[in-house]
């Protein structure tokens, strides 16, 4: 069954307008937060109605007049980095749109049109995903010292229902839900928007011709690939730039602050702590978003190219069959919404012990929401029948006694997909997803064996043995992720080719707005946790902040592993997007270029993960000498730090924008198939390795800061700090931005692929000696 078009159509106007208004509601109630002299001890009637604030939730004047300079100076420090980064990007644009407009329009089958069409693409790309970024930043540089007051409170006994968790908590969630249904609604309006104008625009789309109804509908989803292209780009530099700052001034800050002086984590006498609280909202908020966003666009598009290729005009001619890949997006953020009022209405939190439990449950319910709707999307839009594959001009059987499914069924590289297979593709990716972000909870959270095993280390013999120990635990959590991204990749192929992963990708993202509100959760509070230490808020708020940024420590960990999943998806429905439209029958590894391309994909995510690591060990350099000049000649000094020190360095991003132009050019398109295996192979094991040995060093120190093994200031805590500092470049700067290398290299290729056949048929320059 095939719903009628305007079905197809009202979602997808709908859905994102649904996003938009739940965003707006919340930085509504968010705002209600008032940081005012004039707000007293009791606070207003309408923060008591939202339950935002309490009666005994204020602070004094003197502390709110801290507080708005403590977040003006984050502000104005986010700010001033992302415009600096945004300038690169805007001359980055132009160039690059540039090179796409030329390079397709002289070297595609189609001409001008289709290089107009791509670089269009790529810019309205481009410039969401900045626009994403910004407004996670926004949010969360807003939302900061509004937590740190709502977590006011007296103290409570262990055990008993605390309001001031409620009201802390559900400002931090709320804000982190701005970020997950704009960023979600923008993408989704952006791309529908793009596919219906690029419908009304491009040549030859209707008519009884069927091979040119066929050509160009391909054609013009190819050209939405310049979407996800420009997407990828700006997350690239968000995630490196904004990783290495953010990375620098975290380890300045520990190392000077915590290990030499002795003083507390966001201690107002650490000059580092401003760049420090800057960085999480560049690099883990603005950069996140950016990379979330490219996730969203590849994805969407990948299955929109394989789909496009189909020989059953049921599915490649019919507009309500090709929106399905859009609906699964709508239909993830009615479920998303759904899913949102577990956390602040039906089982709000009250206790310590019931934050992380509240973000967990987000990811189980948005899961089980989801699923039934996969099934009904599936029957729905999708026609009963149809086939995909490499299946050339199957359509066509003018002049042949025989019928469509005939032809189709005689050629090996065809395959037939009833309706429900694309369901099971599809949540085969939602629960593996699900399942990838339990299994980095297990080896991040201190709740758990893992964990606690380095705890225990560092109090008995030291930083060597824990940084030992890190290392294994982070090739260890590689193996069930991969294992689980194994099983869903053989299903989906399995069931429905490389459109089945194309469908598993967005499966996984499909509950994406939930995902990036609680990812977007845990930078917030440990901002809050900043301004509520600088502006001496109290041991009680303290400790709620502290809580709060805990579980935002283990979900941050679980939304990584998230992307990086995604990524691996992403990344290999791409590739076979690619390998449809630069027309390879077989990727033959035995042959020469093909294997020695995989080796030289498998050494790019090392070599990109040691160019981010030096640039974050030069910058935290940099850092630690002037903090430690500023301890030395300022003793006094609060909050001031030098904006030229630990600054973005974007130039590892140049490796992987030019490595597939270079080897598709130079090499041919053999070669760049072994390349773009070999980035995912080796990139996925890296990514996860990093991310979640980073994630339990610093839950190892979180943990040992509670208390354990002599707390805070004893030499288990020094050793742990140690640990903390290797890892924070690695969970947060190498780890990230290795899953961009994956995704960002195979929408390139797909997108330039024509240029890459005009020469030598494919072959490359070496082709002409």
């Amino acid at each position: 069954m095939v719903l009628p078009e305007i079905a197809a159509t009202l979602p997808l106007i709908l859905a994102p307008a649904l996003g938009f208004a739940f965003a707006a509601l919340y930085v509504y109630q968010v705002s209600q937060v008032s940081l005012d002299d004039r707000r007293g001890m009791s606070g207003s009637i309408q923060e008591e109605e939202a339950g935002l604030v309490g009666s005994s939730g204020a602070a004094t004047p003197a502390q709110m007049k801290r507080i708005r300079e403590i977040t003006s100076f984050i502000t104005r420090g986010a700010r001033s980095f992302l415009f600096a980064e945004y300038r690169y990007m805007a001359v980055f644009i132009v160039v690059f749109g540039l090179i796409v407009l030329i390079s397709l329009g002289l070297a595609s089958p189609l001409g001008w049109p289709d290089g107009v069409f791509t670089a269009i693409s790529f810019v309205a790309g481009a410039i969401a995903s900045i626009v994403s970024g910004y407004i996670g930043m926004s949010i969360a540089v807003y939302a900061n010292g509004r937590v740190a007051v709502s977590a006011m409170g007296p103290q409570v006994a262990p055990g008993r229902p605390d309001n001031a968790y409620r009201r802390g908590f559900t400002v931090a969630f709320k804000s982190g839900a701005v970020m997950g249904f704009a960023l979600c609604a923008l993408a989704l309006i952006v791309l529908f928007v793009l596919v219906c104008l690029f419908y009304l625009r491009w040549p030859y789309l209707e008519g009884d011709n069927l091979k040119v109804r066929f050509d160009r509908t391909v054609a013009l989803y190819e050209a939405l690939a310049g979407f996800g292209l420009g997407g990828s780009s700006i997350a690239l530099f968000g995630r490196v730039g904004g990783g290495i700052y953010t990375k620098a001034a975290d380890v300045g800050a520990d190392l000077v602050g915590k290990v030499e002086q002795g003083i507390p984590e966001d201690d107002p006498r650490n000059p580092a702590v401003i760049a420090d609280n800057v960085g999480d909202n560049v690099g883990d908020v603005a950069g996140m978003g950016a990379d979330l966003f490219g996730s969203f666009a590849e994805a969407t598009c990948a299955a929109l190219v394989v789909a496009s290729t189909s020989p059953s005009k049921e599915l490649a001619l019919d507009w309500t069959a090709m929106n399905y890949p859009l609906m699964i997006s709508a239909g993830g953020l009615l479920s998303c919404f759904l899913t949102s009022f577990v956390a602040t209405h039906i089982a709000p939190v009250t206790r310590k012990s019931e934050i992380e439990k509240s973000l967990k449950y987000q990811l189980f319910v948005s899961t089980i929401i989801m699923t039934p709707v996969l099934y009904g999307l599936s029957v729905g839009y999708l026609p009963k029948e149809f086939w995909v594959g490499r299946c050339g001009d199957c359509w066509d059987t003018r002049g042949l006694p025989i019928t469509v499914d005939e032809l189709c069924g005689a050629i090996k590289t065809c395959q037939k997909v009833q309706s429900y297979y694309m369901f099971f593709c599809g949540a085969a990716g939602l629960w593996s997803g699900l399942a990838i972000g339990l299994i980095t909870e297990y080896w991040t959270s201190h709740t758990y064996q893992p964990v606690r095993n380095l705890s225990r280390t560092c109090g008995e013999t030291g930083a060597a043995t824990n940084i030992i120990l890190g290392l294994a635990l982070g090739y260890n959590s590689v193996i069930i992720p991969s294992i689980c991204i194994a099983v869903t990749i053989y299903v989906s192929q399995r069931l429905a080719g490389m459109f089945g992963i194309g469908i598993a990708a967005l499966g996984i993202l499909s509950t994406l707005a939930t995902g990036l509100t609680i990812d977007s959760y845990g930078p917030i509070s440990d901002n809050a946790g900043g301004v509520a230490e600088m502006c001496e808020l109290g041991d009680s708020t303290r400790e709620r902040t502290d809580a709060l940024d805990a579980a935002g420590n283990t979900t941050a960990a679980i939304g990584k592993g998230f992307a990086i999943g995604s990524a691996a998806f992403v990344s290999l429905a791409l590739f076979g997007a690619f390998v449809t439209r630069a027309d390879i029958e077989v990727v033959d590894l035995m042959a020469p270029f093909p294997f020695a391309g995989l080796l030289i994909g498998a050494m790019l995510p090392y070599w990109f993960s040691a160019m981010t690591m030096g640039a974050v060990g030069r910058a935290a350099d940099e850092m630690v000498h002037e903090v430690q000049r500023q301890f030395r000649e300022m003793p006094a000094l609060h909050h001031h730090f030098d904006h030229r020190v630990a600054q973005g360095d974007d130039r590892p991003g140049a490796l992987v924008m030019i490595t597939p132009l270079f080897v598709g050019c130079i090499f041919g398109v053999d070669a760049l198939a072994g390349v773009l295996a070999g980035i995912l192979v080796s990139g996925v094991q890296i990514a996860i390795a990093s991310s979640n040995s980073g994630g339990a060093w610093d839950n190892c120190k979180k943990y040992i800061e509670e208390g354990k093994y002599g707390g805070k200031n004893s030499d288990a805590h020094h050793a742990a700090v140690i640990g903390d500092t290797v890892g924070d470049p690695l969970k947060d700067t190498s780890g990230p931005s290795t899953n961009i290398i994956l995704k960002l290299s195979a929408v390139e290729s797909l997108v330039f692929a024509p240029l890459f056949m005009k020469i030598k048929d494919g072959k490359g320059l070496v082709g002409y000696f």
